[in-house]
């Protein structure tokens, strides 16, 4: 008589449906009770709270990849009092002439790359396909030195590559800033390059080559 043997792979395989049936059968009574306990008991005011807190940490996520939600880049990158500055003294961003008649406003590489994208638009901060204009910051402390911090703000331009505006704050500046509300939909958006990921080994043309590449201290 013949036998039958059974392969590793196929007792692994018939192992994890079992697996996945009783895990589906588990979330599936989870869920029951919940449905149970909401209609014996409707949820309380602090329990709709709670709900709603979820819901927006969890729509928050997609659209601010940048930093947690309810947290402001610069501040995590700089600290509050240094982040105020970085945005006060931002440059206006301004149109540059690419050729062809046409102009481009600074854009987040990381979302545009063409100069279709890049094309000034009717509303201020917003290009013609709705991008932000962006600007991405870099800080030097120099405080312990000459009581100052050194601010670059790098604009990327499709095609033409990169532009540095300089500024520099210290303690006027500062205490200036002090009052200033951090807002995630202030013009223009700032991203602060230091805890951008992988940074130094992103892909550029030459033509585009980052003129901070390996010149930015990385901040926890």
């Amino acid at each position: 008589m013949a036998r039958i043997r059974r392969t590793r792979r196929q007792t692994e395989g018939g192992t994890a449906s079992v697996e996945q049936i009783a895990l589906a059968l588990l979330l599936a009574a989870v869920f029951a009770t919940a449905i149970a306990f909401v209609t014996v008991a409707p949820p309380v005011s602090s329990s709709r709270e709670l709900g709603s807190l979820i819901a927006r940490r969890l729509a928050c996520v997609p659209r601010h990849p940048d930093a947690p939600c309810g947290r402001n880049p610069l501040v995590l990158a700089y600290g509050s009092p240094v982040a105020k500055a970085v945005r006060m003294l931002a440059p206006d961003p301004l149109t540059v002439a690419a050729g062809g008649g046409e102009s481009l406003l600074p854009v987040d590489f990381r979302r545009c790359r063409s100069r279709s994208c890049a094309l000034p638009g009717g509303n201020s901060g917003l290009t013609a396909s709705l991008r932000r204009v962006t600007l991405f910051t870099q800080v030097i402390d120099r405080r312990r030195s000459t009581g100052r911090v050194e601010i670059r703000y790098w604009s990327y331009l499709p095609s033409l590559g990169w532009r540095v505006t300089e500024a520099s704050a210290g303690s006027l500046e500062v205490e200036a800033a002090s009052a200033l509300r951090l807002r995630r939909l202030d013009h223009p958006v700032l991203v602060p390059l230091e805890t951008l990921d992988g940074r130094d080994h992103l892909d550029f043309p030459s033509d585009e080559e980052p003129p901070w590449r390996w010149n930015v201290a990385s901040r926890p």
